[in-house]
């Protein structure tokens, strides 16, 4: 898996163009996102801990669940060793 720079991450997730969602959106999305990842670890498919730093970026910068898979593809490209670098 490429390694991630999570500041240069959360500075192009913070200059994309998308509704963000409101503190109260955002709150439940964490919720959700933790129990994705809980769902993840019974499966032993347990997210590294730059999986998790990657998406708490993403909430933190009020990107909805139905954009982050989207944006993870748009800024990883296949044989790059680095996300957002």
């Amino acid at each position: 898996m490429a390694q991630i720079n999570l500041e240069v991450f959360r500075e192009r997730v913070r200059g994309m163009d998308f509704e963000r969602g409101t503190p109260e959106q955002v709150a439940l999305w964490r919720e959700d996102v933790a129990d994705a990842r809980a769902n993840l670890v019974i499966e032993d498919m347990t997210p590294t801990d730059g999986d998790d730093a990657m998406f708490a970026v993403m909430l933190d910068e009020g990107v909805p669940p139905s954009l982050m898979a989207s944006i993870i593809l748009g800024l990883y490209k296949p044989g790059m060793h680095s996300v957002a670098g």
